[in-house]
């Protein structure tokens, strides 16, 4: 673990340095508050730091102050280090944001004692953050695909269109749909047409752009959104799509079965609102269908103004 210990006493301070070091923390060490803040603020900084009170510059309860502010993770833990040990003093340095306090001269038990119950809090803050993450992924992922679930991209299509409009740059979307996908269920059965779009989900992942992203719309439905991405560039990638899937058999403990992908563009030079947007590309994968599927169709402004409910071929 990484301490950064600030403190202008240069005695003091190469006694806490080789006191941490035996211990085995990876140790920062300065002579004045500026100096930490400045470390503090570095990506990956020390989980933890010993503050002087007293130091030029900006002083320990200075340092908590801005530490505070900042509301960052990972939590780093701090500790004043400090020869004022009236209540009202520590009762000042809690409040400034510092979680412990040692009184001057340090005792080697005490601080190893304070430096373990710092890491207990650490390692528990750790593993909160993961179980939050966990959580988040859980509720924005489609738990059978691992893409974005329908919320999920849906919001993510809001925040790019939003984006596109304000730096003026042009917004794609991509709406893909197995074809005949229920007579694999049919024939094979449900598990069968897991198999097929998990390795779906996986040829579209290994295709797009990195900055692309992809989630389950439907059942077989995929709603893909592309960023900075004018028609000459989403025709091409649809069609490298189309390819990916459709490329190869998909292998099954049954055999090998082919899979084939329908697909509508829509942009946001044709369309400025989702709901027009989304339309104008349900639209143009129904012509993807019509047409025999395992095609790219782009919407026009007819599929803009015509928000009527498309129906007809399916699968």
């Amino acid at each position: 673990m990484k301490v950064l210990i600030a403190e202008d006493d240069p005695v003091s301070r190469r006694l806490l340095e080789a006191t941490l070091s035996k211990w085995g923390y990876e140790v920062f060490a300065c002579a004045d508050g500026w100096e930490a803040w400045q470390i503090l603020q570095q990506p990956e900084p020390p989980s933890l730091a010993i503050l002087d009170w007293m130091m030029p510059r900006m002083d320990g309860i200075q340092v908590c102050r801005e530490v505070r502010k900042q509301a960052a993770e990972p939590y780093i833990y701090l500790i004043l280090l400090t020869a004022r040990n009236q209540k009202t003093d520590i009762i000042t340095g809690l409040e400034a944001g510092a979680d412990d306090y040692i009184i001057k001269p340090f005792d080697a038990n005490e601080l190893r004692m304070r430096l373990r119950a710092g890491r207990r809090i650490l390692d528990l803050q750790t593993e909160l953050i993961y179980a939050r993450e966990k959580l988040r992924e859980r509720a924005t992922s489609d738990s059978l695909t691992c893409l974005w679930n329908r919320a999920a991209i849906l919001e993510i299509l809001q925040q790019e269109l939003e984006r596109a409009q304000r730096a003026d740059m042009t917004l794609s979307i991509l709406l893909g749909d197995l074809d005949h996908f229920k007579r694999i269920n049919d024939t094979y059965g449900h598990l069968a047409g897991d198999v097929v779009l998990r390795e779906t989900a996986h040829r579209m992942r290994a295709t797009v752009r990195p900055y692309d992203r992809i989630g389950r719309y439907g059942g077989e439905e995929f709603l893909l959104v592309l960023p900075d991405c004018p028609v000459p560039g989403a025709l091409a990638l649809a069609e490298r799509l189309r390819l990916a899937v459709g490329g190869e058999g998909i292998a099954l403990a049954e055999g090998m079965v082919s899979v084939t992908l329908s697909l509508g563009i829509a942009t946001s030079e044709m369309a400025g609102e989702i709901p027009d947007l989304l339309s104008a590309a349900d639209a143009a994968l129904y012509r993807a269908k019509h047409h025999g599927r395992n095609c790219v169709e782009l919407a026009t402004v007819e599929d803009v103004t015509d928000r009527s409910p498309v129906k007809g071929v399916v699968g």
